[in-house]
């Protein structure tokens, strides 16, 4: 079976990568993900990086096949500009964090073909430290990526 081709999103698919991303995050999370004001929010900020002349915040998706508008696959990804650092001269960081293909597609590379897509734009804009967090599931598509285990250890602080 061919693989979809991979596109790079507009600005009118935010409302579909946020569906994904509700997929996402019910599947990393084990729990259905609760609709609320995080959709609309996440809509208008993808809205507004995704027309930007030079995107710092780039998607790739594969259209549901015979279903136009709706999407079956998704991966995006930022980057940030930091201080440069003797393993990170530039000072540019990656970070991808929604990938996600939706259940009836999985098993068919759309992940693999988003995640390719989203690594040669990162290498197209010279970023050559990309991070990300990976489920289980994720994990062996990664790895085959070329993406290793790090040692950093990492901390947040809690909301208030």
């Amino acid at each position: 079976m061919q693989t979809p081709e991979v596109r790079r999103a507009t600005a009118d698919d935010a409302r579909e990568i946020v569906r994904l991303r509700g997929i996402m995050l019910e599947a990393t999370d084990g729990i259905p993900t609760e609709p609320g004001p995080w959709q609309e929010t996440s809509v208008k900020i993808l809205r507004n990086r995704l027309s930007q002349p030079e995107p710092t915040l780039a998607a790739f998706v594969i259209d549901r096949p015979g279903e136009p508008g709706a999407l079956a696959a998704c991966a995006v990804g930022t980057i940030e500009e930091r201080l440069g650092g003797p393993r990170n001269p530039s000072g540019l960081a990656g970070y991808i964090f929604n990938v996600c293909t939706e259940a009836g597609f999985r098993r068919r590379g759309f992940s693999r073909s988003c995640m390719t897509a989203l690594l040669n734009w990162y290498q197209m804009s010279g970023v050559e430290k990309i991070d990300l967090r990976a489920s289980e599931d994720g994990e062996p598509l990664y790895r085959s990526l070329g993406f290793t285990t790090t040692s950093n250890m990492r901390l947040r602080l809690p909301q208030a």
